[in-house]
């Protein structure tokens, strides 16, 4: 899977999961801002992502994933 295919696939899942325009994800938006996410709404996201490419997100790494381009970085570098 290129980066390309996971930028579409990530964007598509998430803007519909999380009922935004694709449009406001950009690689350098913030993640827990632009998708509007709370604690629960964080837990979901993970869940996704682990559904959709059976990566599993810990806790400690959370933090080091902020922005949309660090999401793709992480699915890339663990996929």
């Amino acid at each position: 899977m290129t980066r390309e295919d996971i930028i579409a696939k990530v964007n598509s899942v998430l803007a519909e999961e999380f009922e935004v325009e694709e449009s406001v994800i950009t690689p350098e938006a913030i993640i827990k801002t632009t998708l509007a996410l709370d604690s629960l709404s964080l837990v979901d996201l993970v869940a996704i992502i682990q559904t959709e490419y059976g990566i599993k997100i810990p806790a400690e790494d959370l933090p080091k994933v902020q922005t949309f381009s660090d999401l793709y970085d992480y699915i890339e570098s663990h996929a």
